[in-house]
């Protein structure tokens, strides 16, 4: 298992990427898309910390203002002001019992007079797994045994139900228990794309939203052109599985390397359980 007082310094981004709440949703969107991040601290002049906003925000607000002028929207207005935050001399074991209270994928770390220190998201914590693992933990263990399976015939609508009722972020689809495939919220495609997109986006740009948008963003009659396609139109063929009896240091290698947070799990191919990067973390946080 993990060492549980390992030092939170070691995993901390020393160089996050911040913004003015005064910044606009457009100077957000932008630094986003040009750094690759899911998320950003919103600081003020003195570098405390007083809101995020991600990728999931911005598409949301973007969509409710349809054909609306966007320029003048502040981040103010629509970052998350409920800020759970940790101190830099806190363990990794805090960061972990923290997330998995809280039910959130990243934690705000401060320094001295609250001054904003880095963050520590799920991947970070995942990641400390190959270096501070001090006894083995097999999959078995950890893994979720109640899995959420779909038919490669199945419609899309109702795959998107299962994904919202139960509050997941993938679903296997498999055929006589054998796993064929894997969705996720990034597997769907918009009804519609923003105005922002259809005005001034170049192809590239707009395939990049496609892969990024969920739909849980958007309303269930907008997805009208969804009756006509099943699973099998839009799911990953051939996902990445893992053995029951497999090593957890082994998945999380698997995550990384394909960048990925869900894997099935199989014992003799047959689908077995899941493990998350949610489910490691629960394991850190319970010791």
């Amino acid at each position: 298992m993990l060492l549980k007082n390992a030092d939170l310094n070691k995993i901390i981004i020393k160089r996050t990427i911040t913004i003015s709440p005064n910044a606009s949703l457009l100077d957000a969107r932008e630094v986003l898309l040009r750094h690759n991040l899911k998320r950003l601290v919103v600081t003020d002049s003195k570098k405390r910390p007083v809101g995020i906003i991600t990728e999931k925000d911005i598409a949301k607000t973007i969509y409710a203002l349809g054909d609306k002028p966007i320029k003048s929207i502040k981040i103010s207005g629509f970052m998350s002001k409920n800020l759970i935050t940790i101190k830099k001399t806190n363990s990794i074991y805090d960061c972990a019992k923290l997330m998995k209270k809280n039910h959130i994928s990243s934690i705000i770390v401060l320094g001295k007079n609250d001054v904003l220190e880095g963050i520590v998201t799920k991947t970070d914590l995942v990641s400390i797994f190959l270096t501070h693992a001090i006894s083995p933990l097999k999959v078995s263990k950890i893994m979720t045994r109640n899995v959420v399976t779909v038919m490669p015939g199945d419609s899309l609508l109702y795959v998107e139900s299962l994904l919202i009722h139960n509050r997941i972020a993938r679903i296997v689809v498999q055929r006589n228990r054998i796993p064929v495939g894997i969705i996720t919220y990034r597997d769907f495609v918009p009804a519609k794309l923003p105005y922002w997109i259809a005005q001034s986006a170049d192809p590239q740009e707009v395939e990049n939203y496609k892969m990024k948008s969920n739909i849980n963003e958007f309303q269930t009659n907008q997805m009208n052109h969804l009756l006509h396609f099943k699973a099998v139109d839009i799911m990953s063929s051939n996902p990445i599985t893992v053995e029951a009896d497999e090593d957890v240091g082994v998945v999380v290698l698997l995550m990384i390397r394909n960048r990925i947070s869900g894997l099935p799990v199989v014992k003799k191919s047959k689908l077995v359980g899941i493990i998350t990067k949610s489910d490691i973390v629960k394991a850190i946080a319970e010791g």
